[in-house]
């Protein structure tokens, strides 16, 4: 079974003044388990895979009953999503602790590590909850001795209004006070933001400009120069845009966890191989496992999710459908893990 060097991140379960202290969980580089297919293994299954292929961390996208309790004693960490139509009535805090309660306090040997409060919301409207609603679910925890959660959300690259050079990152002017809210937030308990970032864009819609090797972590030698930094990989200028985009607005302090990464293995021509994808898919394990930081945090290391574990075949035609990492029956589309 392989072993993934894991990495901590520091978690803050109140602020100081309640005088609950400082703790530490393990984040080990992980998997999204997405489970948008009519041909997906049994969750049994799917548990049964992350223990053989050694994935000790499961990114959930919705609370699913079936999932936690087939996760219960699996010693498997979990970042659990909160639907984004659910973040209005999740403003009331009644509401909050009923799903705290159905969701975490239910399954106390499941070792949920965060809980991602909406996906890819900000800009949008449902962007005015997610601050509120992470407060709601910061106040049940405080009053829960002992347990080690942190609260955070997931954004895109589409908060972004400039990435170039990375030292140029800037917030979307939309985005901007939602952002400047929630990373405060962030930066009082010491938890991370999750980011979605995928270098295979940029580089499908620019191939011109963007190289592949750039893209997939093959690069020889740096391939872009901002000020005294350089930067051998896209990923790293993606993630330390943002990190420039939060010292603009006042909050540079908050730790970024890649929350999705990946590479379609088909759908989209030859920039979607299966070759392609193994590719970028092990050089990011690579990356996560080897706890280096980007070279605007190299002290923050960087790890997070790869993208995903199966193929999915509700999600719309083309690339969609193929992130993958196994085709359904549980065979590899090419091998990362094992």
């Amino acid at each position: 079974m392989a072993f993934i060097q894991g990495v901590i991140i520091m978690l803050v379960l109140a602020s100081a003044h309640n005088g609950i202290s400082i703790v530490e969980a393990q984040l080990d580089p992980g998997v999204c388990y997405g489970r948008q297919g009519s041909n997906l293994p049994p969750v049994s299954k799917v548990v049964a895979m992350y223990k053989q292929y050694g994935i000790r961390n499961m990114r959930l996208f919705d609370p699913d009953l079936d999932v936690l309790t087939a996760l219960k004693g699996q010693q498997i960490q979990v970042t659990l999503g909160v639907h984004n139509q659910d973040l209005p009535k999740l403003v009331v805090i009644d509401a909050a602790k009923s799903w705290y309660n159905t969701y975490v306090q239910n399954f106390p040997d499941v070792p949920i590590r965060l809980i991602a409060v909406g996906n890819e919301v900000i800009p949008g409207e449902f962007s005015q909850y997610v601050l509120p609603v992470m407060q709601n679910f910061q106040t049940i925890i405080s009053s829960s001795n002992g347990t080690v959660i942190g609260v955070t959300t997931v954004v895109s690259m589409d908060t972004m209004s400039a990435t170039y050079p990375p030292s140029s990152g800037a917030f979307k002017a939309e985005a901007s006070s939602v952002m400047t809210g929630l990373l405060s937030f962030l930066a009082s308990h010491n938890y991370p933001l999750l980011l979605n970032a995928y270098p295979y864009f940029p580089y499908a819609a620019n191939p011109g400009d963007v190289s592949l090797a750039y893209a997939q972590f093959t690069a020889p030698g740096p391939v872009v120069h901002d000020g005294g930094l350089d930067y051998w990989n896209l990923l790293d200028a993606m993630v330390d845009s943002v990190y420039a985009a939060m010292e603009k607005v006042g909050v540079p302090n908050v730790a970024i966890l890649i929350s999705e990464s990946g590479w379609p293995s088909a759908g989209n021509g030859d920039f979607t191989t299966a070759g392609l994808a193994a590719t970028y898919n092990q050089n990011l394990l690579k990356k996560f496992s080897s706890q280096t930081g980007t070279p605007r945090r190299p002290s923050n290391k960087l790890t997070g999710y790869i993208f995903a574990m199966f193929n999915e075949d509700l999600k719309p035609t083309g690339i969609e459908q193929h992130w993958g990492l196994f085709y359904p029956d549980g065979t590899p589309v090419y091998r990362v893990f094992g």
